[in-house]
């Protein structure tokens, strides 16, 4: 077992290197670090490398990097993955900030990128787009998804937070609910990639600024049920879902077995499990997606299209009241 720390960056491809490069930058508030024709490397403000963007023909996040413990023997990593059966290559020059790493597939074909040591970016005063704190998750769609998590689990040291039935697997590294999620479907591909940001007042941010920015959401904002994320959601230009989130349930200590205590929990101590097909996507609303065959968030119906709710019994009362009141004014007058 490897036991990955963190999730490092993911690589997408894409048809139109510029527009994206255009999109990450203005739009998300990444830093270009470094660029050549047909590839470029962003990170985030604080200097932590989250995207690599590459010239290709189709969309796709075909590699996706995790970082070991500082100063690991990838060596000796190595040694594990092949007593496990599992080929790899080392590789140099990942980008600016890792030098070196492991790289191998897993069971759907992502390739991985594992690496022990990195240097952060140059710092970047600039102050544009959304700025995220960091790139928190991946989720992908594939059709073994029990298959993936026991890879993710027995060979990289990931655990499970919480089972959405049989076919949708919420795994973490760190404290984090999640860093990759796995949802069953025929088709194996990215399901959407999200960053994380810094509370409520930035998701209200990043609205206000995507509305600006002529981006309209597909999702949110909702209070999600498994991992209780706030979450926004959106297509950028390339079509790929981008969510923005903060507030996701944190696992502080892996011996006692309970994500910190929120008040919106719906058991407690909250500890790991498997959430029913009932269970609702959006804590504040209706749950938007119908069945689990649907493979990604859409939003609810506008408000005129949607049955208005009947009154409560108080509400309904208060009304009458009121109404009595302004008969008896009424026939006092007259």
């Amino acid at each position: 077992m490897l036991d990955i720390k963190r999730a490092g960056h993911s690589t997408l491809t894409t048809p139109d290197i510029e527009r994206m490069i255009d999109y990450f930058t203005r739009i998300v508030g990444l830093s270009l670090t470094a660029r050549d024709k047909n590839r470029a490397i962003l990170a985030t403000k604080s200097g932590v490398e989250a995207i690599v963007l590459e010239r290709a023909g189709a969309v796709e996040a075909p590699r996706l990097s995790f970082q070991v413990a500082p100063g690991s023997d990838l060596g000796e990593l190595t040694s594990r993955l092949n007593q496990a059966g599992i080929k790899s290559e080392k590789r140099s020059d990942i980008t600016p900030g890792i030098g070196e790493a492991i790289a191998f597939k897993d069971p759907k074909g992502t390739t991985l990128e594992v690496f022990s040591d990195f240097s952060f970016t140059a710092e970047d005063a600039n102050f544009n787009g959304i700025m995220p704190l960091k790139f928190g998750h991946i989720a992908y769609q594939c059709p073994d998804v029990q298959g993936v998590v026991k890879f993710y689990c027995d060979v990289l040291g990931f655990r499970v937070s919480d089972w959405r039935s049989d076919f949708f697997a919420f795994l973490r590294c760190s404290r984090d609910h999640h860093t990759v999620n796995f949802l069953r479907n025929p088709q194996t591909s990215i399901h959407h990639i999200a960053f994380e940001v810094r509370d409520w007042s930035d998701i209200k941010r990043a609205c206000d600024f995507l509305a600006r920015s002529n981006i309209k959401l597909t999702w949110g904002p909702i209070r999600h049920i498994i991992g209780h994320n706030v979450a926004v959601y959106h297509k950028n230009p390339d079509d790929m879902t981008i969510e923005f989130f903060c507030d996701m349930d944190q696992m502080f200590d892996e011996e006692l077995g309970f994500f910190e205590p929120r008040p919106w929990h719906q058991d407690r101590p909250q500890k790991p499990k498997v959430w029913g097909d009932d269970t609702l996507s959006n804590w504040w609303g209706p749950m938007s997606r119908g069945s689990s065959s649907h493979s990604e968030p859409t939003a609810p119906k506008p408000a005129s299209e949607q049955a208005k709710p009947a009154r409560s019994p108080t509400v309904a009362s208060a009304r009458a009241r009121s109404l009595q009141k302004k008969s008896k004014r009424k026939v006092a007058r007259s």
